[in-house]
C-alpha cells in the first residue's frame, strides 16, 4: 500500500462480540507495538483505540487507560434508540472528553441494511470545530460515513479527517480507497486529511490534543 504509518484501534471491552480488549489485553497490546516500534525506523505504528460512547456520553475505558494512547477514536455501538436531542448531546459530550481524538462512523448507517441514529451532524461539526477534535471518514463499503454532503461542511468549518478503512483483516485495508472517493466527493484536499501528513505532523497533532487537556 506504500504507507508509513497504521493506526491500530481496536474496539473497547464492551465490545466483547467485536473482540474488544481488557485493560490488561491493552496494556500486553500497547507493550507488542512499543517493541515493533523500536526495532523498525522505517516504518510506525500509532496505538488507539476505538472507544465505545456509553448510553450517557461517557466512555468505555478509565481516563488512565484512555491517556496510555497515541490517539481515541470514540463511537457509538448501541443504543440507537435516541431522538435527535438525545443523541447529539451524547455525541458532543464524548467530542469533550480531553483523550478523544476523533469521531468514529459518526451516522451509525450500514448502507441497504439500517439508517443512521438521529444525530444533528451539524452540531456534532460545530462542536468538533470548537473543541479541536477531528471526524472520520469511514471507508467501509457499508458505511462510507461521514456522507460527503456533511464532508463539505466540516471542511468550511477546518475540522481534521481521517479517512480509515474500519478493517478487521489485512485485506480490509484496501477499503481506504472508497474513503478516497467520499474525500473528493466532499471536495477535501490532503492538507485536509490527516492519513497524508508526515508522521512527524502526525504525532504533533496527537500531542496537541493530548497537551489541551
Amino acid at each position: 500500500l506504500g504507507w508509513k504509518y497504521l493506526g491500530i484501534a481496536d474496539h473497547s471491552k464492551i465490545a466483547a462480540y467485536a473482540g474488544g480488549l481488557s485493560p490488561e489485553k491493552v496494556k500486553q497490546q500497547l507493550k507488542a507495538i512499543d517493541s515493533i516500534n523500536n526495532r523498525s525506523k522505517q516504518f510506525r505504528l500509532f496505538k488507539g483505540t476505538e472507544v465505545d460512547i456509553m448510553a450517557d456520553g461517557s466512555l468505555d475505558y478509565s481516563d488512565k487507560i484512555l491517556a496510555s494512547f497515541d490517539y481515541v477514536v470514540a463511537a457509538i455501538h448501541s443504543k440507537f434508540k435516541m431522538t435527535e436531542e438525545e443523541a447529539t448531546k451524547r455525541m458532543i459530550k464524548a467530542l469533550k472528553n480531553r483523550h478523544v481524538t476523533l469521531i468514529g462512523h459518526p451516522t451509525g448507517r450500514l448502507l441497504l441494511s439500517r439508517e443512521g441514529y438521529p444525530i444533528n451532524m451539524i452540531k456534532v461539526i460545530d462542536a468538533a470545530s470548537d473543541y479541536g477534535k477531528g471526524i472520520e471518514i469511514n471507508a467501509h463499503p457499508f458505511r462510507l460515513d461521514l456522507d460527503w454532503r456533511f464532508v463539505k461542511y466540516a471542511k468550511q468549518k477546518h475540522v481534521p479527517i481521517y479517512i480509515n478503512p474500519d478493517a478487521h483483516t489485512i485485506e480490509g485495508l484496501s477499503d481506504v480507497f472508497y474513503g478516497v472517493g467520499i474525500a473528493r466527493k466532499g471536495w477535501l484536499e490532503s492538507k485536509n486529511v490527516v492519513n497524508t501528513w508526515s508522521v512527524q505532523k502526525v504525532e504533533t497533532l496527537f500531542d496537541s490534543i493530548r497537551a489541551k487537556g
